[in-house]
């Protein structure tokens, strides 16, 4: 079912066809229908199978002229993490609606900007239950004309220990009101608040996701978020699928990638939503005939096409929705024959994305090391060993072999110079890249690093974890692709991959850390910029120097060494 057969207003429709969304995956066919008529629902589904659209575009369509400043619809997720994931979807639905104002809160943010953002007018509030509880006590969320509360992932809520304020929440609202619950499970606590809080709920139950392919192998790589491009490159070149299919979540990624792949030698084509009927059917004939080897696609134009013979599928953003992970793998694979499958991932939360597919498709996807360029270089050696051996005998060559030996060069010398010129041919496109190893498996298996300075430390009340998650977050990178955190007072040095050393400070400047605009520079050895200069030792690290130096003696008298010496130095200076 498509969501142009649904009831929605056209400024809905144009928002979801923007995103991409043609089809309804189940969750959504059933449960938006309801929504929209105004029923309490219990919806049983786990996280990736489209239940943010099956709640998010009622919620949106739901908003009328006369909810301007006043909150309407109430959304409780388990983390902060969801609740702005929750936010950002439900905002690209609201995009042609006017009047459609959203807002987040969620624990370990800036109590004062939610204000802000509630006195504004939102109209339809996501939040964790905790800062939703503080908000009401406040006064600065009011819910006296609330028509809608939606519990997502509530199995998750109370496994976290906030059945109370949920209960206190939604005692504390309009007794007419629409309840919507979606859960993957059903335990007793949640058929209790069911039964207590939902007034006659329809149960919309999704089945059991279908089982990938056995003979599909499927495999996923880490790189950074800015080195994507070049990871896929090397791929493509390592396995030299004779057919592939690549997938992205845009219309702009897909052209952008394929004219990257063009403008470096590979056979790929473009397929997206925009393109004219023609130039799809081009497209397509090209890519069945083989003159095109790779096709780059969104979702919803792939959707529908029945090839055969695809040896690859490679996901190079990961699928927005669990259930299209398993329509893009289930293109190749085909008719008993094998095939494979790549997954490209940046950071920790995509790894946590990827192993909810992992455990959503019952399958195991295995982490693989990306292939460096001596790698592909050994690998098209050995297909050039198999394309020749596997050749039949020909004897119209002789006569030329007999000219080139008259000339001085040998049958062994003319093998070389042609093998030498494909292999050259085939690997001169191969970007300079050098995969990202972790940091952290000792010096011999770690990558080469150098460090960077980030110009915030103690004195900004700054942890450890707060410089990584910035830097995660800013680079896509996983966590522990960092290596060793030193903070200072003023400022902080990172252990970082040499090899992502021009990536990382393109991508964290600018950057905030809790708050604060910092810059952050390769390290010299001393602090730079604006923060940089003669400092004052740090106390702990000259009590152990000097005790490293003299003995075991006691902190008092080193530093009542230390303090007169650093006094006549002053003095001397003056």
């Amino acid at each position: 079912m498509q969501f142009n057969e649904l009831n929605l207003s056209q400024e809905i429709l144009r928002a979801v066809e923007e995103l991409g969304f043609e089809e309804m995956t189940e969750i959504q066919q059933q449960s938006i229908p309801l929504l929209l008529e105004g029923q309490d629902v219990i919806g049983r589904s786990n996280t990736g199978t489209g239940k943010t659209a099956a709640f998010g575009i009622p919620a949106v369509e739901s908003i009328s002229p006369a909810d301007r400043g006043r909150t309407t619809v109430l959304i409780l997720c388990p983390t902060r993490e969801l609740a702005m994931q929750a936010n950002e979807e439900i905002r690209k639905f609201a995009k042609f609606k006017e009047g459609v104002k959203t807002s987040a809160v969620y624990g370990g943010a800036s109590m004062e900007k939610q204000i802000h953002e509630l006195k504004r007018g939102a109209n339809i509030v996501i939040g964790t239950p905790g800062r939703v509880m503080d908000h009401i006590r406040r006064r600065t969320l009011r819910l006296e004309n609330l028509r809608t509360v939606i519990l997502d992932e509530a199995d998750e809520m109370l496994n976290m220990g906030f059945r109370e304020d949920i209960e206190s929440i939604l005692a504390d609202v309009p007794s007419e009101r629409q309840t919507v619950l979606f859960s993957a499970t059903m335990p007793p606590e949640i058929l209790a608040i069911t039964e207590k809080y939902q007034n006659d709920p329809v149960q919309v139950k999704i089945k059991s996701a279908q089982k990938t392919v056995e003979l599909i192998e499927q495999f996923y790589f880490e790189t950074a978020m800015g080195r994507k491009t070049d990871a896929l490159r090397l791929l493509l070149a390592a396995y030299k699928p004779s057919s592939a299919m690549v997938f992205c979540n845009t219309k702009a990624m897909v052209d952008q990638l394929t004219e990257e792949l063009v403008k470096h030698g590979f056979r790929a084509a473009g397929l997206h939503g925009d393109m004219k009927q023609i130039q799809r059917t081009q497209v397509m004939n090209s890519f069945k005939n083989k003159t095109t080897e790779i096709l780059v696609a969104t979702d919803v134009a792939a959707r529908g096409i029945d090839v055969s013979g695809v040896d690859a599928v490679f996901n190079y953003d990961l699928p927005q929705d669990n259930e299209y992970y398993i329509h893009r793998i289930g293109r190749t694979g085909r008719a008993g024959h094998t095939g494979s499958a790549y997954t490209l991932i940046s950071g920790r939360r995509q790894l946590f994305d990827l192993r909810a597919i992992e455990k959503y498709t019952h399958a195991e996807i295995k982490e693989m090391p990306l292939p460096d360029r001596s790698d592909i270089i050994a690998m098209t050696k050995e297909n050039l060993v198999k394309q020749i051996s596997s050749l039949e005998a020909n004897h119209n060559g002789y006569d030329i072999l007999d000219r080139l030996a008259a000339m001085g060069i040998d049958y062994r010398e003319a093998a070389a110079r042609l093998i030498s010129e494909k292999l050259d041919a085939e690997t001169a496109s191969l970007p300079e890249f050098e995969a990202s190893r972790p940091l952290r498996k000792g010096k011999k298996d770690g990558a080469k690093t150098v460090k960077v300075d980030i110009s915030i430390g103690r004195s900004k009340r700054i942890a450890p974890n707060f410089i990584l998650g910035a830097l995660v977050d800013a680079t896509g990178m996983s966590g522990r692709d960092f290596g060793k955190i030193d903070i200072f007072d003023n400022h902080t040095t990172v252990e970082v991959p040499e090899s992502e050393s021009e990536y990382i400070l393109d991508s964290t400047n600018p950057m905030k850390i809790n708050g604060h605009q910092v810059e952050v520079k390769l390290y010299s050895g001393k602090p730079t910029g604006a923060f940089s200069g003669r400092k004052r030792p740090e106390r702990k690290q000259e009590f152990d120097r000097r005790k490293k130096a003299y003995g075991n003696r006691k902190k008092s008298d080193v530093f009542s060494d230390y303090v007169p010496n650093r006094r006549k130095r002053a003095k001397n200076k003056g």
